[in-house]
């Protein structure tokens, strides 16, 4: 079998192993620079949003409706980019009884969902190729659809028994629990950098929320690290006047903006601007390299690797192996939008597939509650209960998912739904940008507008859409397993009019307006060039059946090269007889 590196001198074989080193070195720098860029980008999106998620975690009557304390976790984690941040305001007004630990649940349901939108915005980035962004996009959806999923039905089941409120109090009344320190891992490296850049006082943001007037007129950018709180006791003899605590200030900060007399929101755009920049180009040059050092018979080994199923009869195990991965790595990454956002490229490049890609996600959901429960076990003894039992409330949350999504083949529907819409985002680009919009921004708000509007208005409103939906969804599976048993007129979406059941129309409409309001030749290339590839592939599907549009092509060149070996010897042999 032929082997280019043996091909090689001893001046070319080192040479390939220098090119070798300096890329890994490049690829980490470049993986260390995403990370940060992530962590600049909550910090961003804080001082955008941060108050204004402390406002909405105020209205105590609106967070009694389930559905809109669900919501209210969505939009917050969204406007500060992190599911620890949103958690934590909820764990510190839960410590300070403004809200019970019944009332928190369906927020930590919300604040899972919330934090999946930073991988599946990643993937966008990946949106060149289209049969990269067929499996990126599927890759970070599969996440999106185990949370959304995961909700649907454990959020009705908390409201009807109180099963997650329930076992966690059991839990923590079974135990004596002492306190310990939050780990710190990655963090130790990445603050390093992101500290120099932008330091924010997160007790502002809880002050907001448990109704400190004072934490309302303080900037989020932090300009004391160290300070000193003293508390005196006015008088001699007088124990009716209550003690005044006096804070002096003793060093200040060292980051960027410690001096910069701008309001937090421009601060804040200007950090989101610079960090979105960052986050791009690293993870334009991650695949790049990638895709450069991932190839040939390197790329067949590690995706077998990454890819391949323990022997019979211990197939069933590998999955779970790759759940302790993902909540391992998330443990040490300390974010699960980290993790998720890292692998996404690598689904995108075909290295992991969508199966493999699926545990680690759910594994990495685990990953973040692990490190909410340590970081609660560092609370004061007071609220140490309530802290903990908000921890282990989104523990449980996601084992409940996993139990009910993972163990058996037949009900890992998340990857179905993931790869078609992967399938329908390849072929309709723009139908990204409307998922996410729809999904995480206007079903959210929505929702929240019924929720203020009274339990009758969304009762009134909301059931026959979900009875519809119902129906919907009931008439596309019969039409596919057996539309026998429909009448003749449903049996297909036919009698509608096209734009109602189909996507082609409306990518006419958005291929003219995208010529129209396009003044890059490029733009306009690819706005015109969707329809003509819709016609190509289905000549090609036509031509090569046994190729799996979720396999990377270029990892398959090594097997393509093979074959052609194979056939000349064999030619060869003909000739010779």
């Amino acid at each position: 079998e032929w082997d280019p590196v043996k091909t090689l001198d001893t001046k070319g074989k080192v040479l390939r192993v220098l090119v070798s080193v300096g890329k890994l070195a490049l690829l980490l720098g470049f993986l260390y620079m995403f990370i940060c860029s992530l962590d600049i980008l909550s910090s961003a999106f804080q001082l955008v949003g941060g108050k204004t998620a402390g406002d909405i975690f105020q209205d105590n009557s609106v967070l009694s409706n389930p559905l809109a304390g669900l919501v209210i976790g969505v939009l917050v984690t969204l406007l500060v980019q992190s599911s620890s941040t949103s958690s934590s305001i909820v764990v510190s007004m839960v410590s300070s009884g403004l809200l019970t630990v019944q009332l928190a649940v369906p927020i930590i349901m919300g604040t899972n969902i919330g934090t999946s939108v930073t991988n599946t915005l990643v993937a966008m980035t990946q949106a060149g190729d289209r049969s990269t962004f067929r499996r990126a996009f599927a890759g970070a959806t599969v996440h999106d659809f185990f949370n959304w999923l995961s909700v649907l039905v454990l959020l009705p089941l908390e409201v009807a028994t109180g099963y997650l409120y329930v076992v966690t109090k059991l839990i923590i009344d079974s135990f004596k629990i002492q306190t310990e320190e939050a780990p710190d891992l990655l963090n130790v490296i990445t603050d390093v950098l992101t500290e120099s850049i932008i330091q924010l006082d997160q007790s502002v943001l809880s002050g907001i929320a448990t109704g400190d007037q004072e934490a309302r007129n303080k900037s989020l950018i932090k300009k004391w690290c160290q300070t000193f709180t003293n508390t005196v006791r006015p008088g001699n003899i007088t124990f009716t006047l209550k003690n005044i605590s006096e804070t002096h200030n003793i060093k200040k900060c060292t980051h960027l903006f410690v001096d910069v007399n701008l309001p937090d929101l421009f601060v804040g755009l200007i950090l989101l601007a610079l960090s979105l920049v960052v986050l791009c180009s690293c993870l334009v040059l991650i695949v790049k390299l990638l895709n450069s050092m991932l190839k040939g018979q390197v790329a067949g080994v590690i995706k077998k690797i990454l890819n391949t199923d323990f022997p019979f009869p211990f197939g069933w195990v590998t999955g779970y192996i790759a759940i302790i991965v993902g909540a391992g790595m998330t443990f040490i990454v300390q974010s699960s939008s980290v993790f998720t956002s890292a692998i996404t490229p690598l689904v995108g490049i075909g290295v992991i597939s969508i199966e493999r890609a699926y545990p680690l996600s759910l594994g990495s959901n685990i990953g973040t509650t692990t490190t909410a429960i340590l970081a609660a076990m560092a609370s004061p003894g007071d609220t140490l209960a309530n802290a903990l039992q908000v921890a282990l409330v989104h523990f449980l949350f996601n084992i409940s998912g996993i139990i009910l999504w993972y163990p058996i083949p037949f009900t890992r529907i998340p990857i179905r739904l993931a790869k078609g819409l992967g399938n329908i985002t390849a072929s309709y680009r723009w139908f990204a940008a409307v998922y996410i919009i729809c999904c995480f921004f206007i079903l959210p708000f929505f929702v929240f507008s019924l929720s203020l509007a009274g339990w009758q208005a969304l009762v009134g409103v909301g059931t026959p859409l979900v009875f519809v939906l119902i129906i919907i969804v009931a008439i596309n599976v019969l039409q596919k397993r057996n539309p026998g048993c429909l009448p003749a007129a449903l049996q297909s979406w036919d009698f509608l009019p096209l734009w109602a059941h189909s996507l082609a129309p409306w990518d006419k409409v958005v291929g003219a307006i995208t010529a129209k309001c396009c003044c890059c030749c490029k733009c306009c290339q690819v706005a015109a060039s969707d329809l003509e590839h819709r016609e190509k592939e289905s000549v090609e599907k036509n031509e090569k059946p046994q190729k799996e549009v979720y396999d990377n092509p270029a990892m398959s060149a090594e097997k393509e090269v093979e074959n052609e070996i194979k056939i000349e010897l064999q030619i060869l042999k003909m000739t010779q007889l």
